[in-house]
């Protein structure tokens, strides 16, 4: 399928389900994790803050990622309500994952931008309920240092585990009932940016 955007689908969009303070984001974990965080609403003290932490406002990006909570360190799916201040913040504050020239100018320059910056955007295929990749793509958020403290201690209004309802959805598909599976889905609405918010992500 070629990779351009639809009449009604421009290539690069937020696309969330949101409330007027809240964003869904999705991540998947071991059980370890996983129960404990959506148990308490936050992410337990094992949870490495050292390391970069992925965000996806996509359910069904997730599903592709984590293949329904099979992969192994995968099996616990969360949907996670983080403050859309919170988000807003770092999607400000974020780099591009790859060297635009345009956007970042020389490589050293990409690499000091990417060094610095507390968050980085990856756009990658919208995928569909059979997980195969549409012409549009999804925001893909990494959170590091700063980021991904205010992530676990400020913008966190909830965590819910939601391994079940993802398995039901799999079931579905795998069964050929995809109206029902698409029944299922969170609604997910074009998220609110201002103009020329996103440009320095290529959007």
């Amino acid at each position: 399928m070629p990779d351009q955007p639809t009449a009604t689908e421009p290539k690069f969009r937020i696309r969330a389900a949101h409330t007027p303070t809240t964003i869904t984001v999705y991540q998947a974990y071991r059980p370890g994790i996983g129960v404990p965080a959506a148990r308490d609403g936050r992410f337990p003290a094992d949870w490495k803050r050292d390391r970069m932490t992925w965000i996806k406002p996509s359910f069904l990006w997730m599903m592709y990622r984590c293949g329904w909570g099979t992969k192994e360190g995968q099996e616990t799916v969360l949907a996670v309500d983080i403050t859309r201040t919170g988000f807003e913040w770092a999607v400000a504050n974020a780099c591009l994952s790859h060297h635009v020239p345009e956007l970042h100018g020389s490589p050293a320059d990409f690499k000091r931008a990417l060094r610095e910056a507390p968050a980085r955007v990856q756009w990658d295929p919208e995928r569909d309920l059979r997980l195969n990749p549409l012409p549009h793509r999804s925001l893909q958020l990494g959170l590091a240092g700063e980021a991904a403290a205010r992530y676990a201690d400020e913008w966190i209004a909830d965590i819910r585990d939601v391994t079940p309802p993802a398995r039901e959805i799999h079931g579905a598909v795998r069964a050929g009932r995809l109206e029902e599976a698409a029944a299922l889905l969170p609604e997910e609405r074009p998220y609110p940016v201002g103009e020329g918010a996103l440009a320095h992500l290529g959007a």
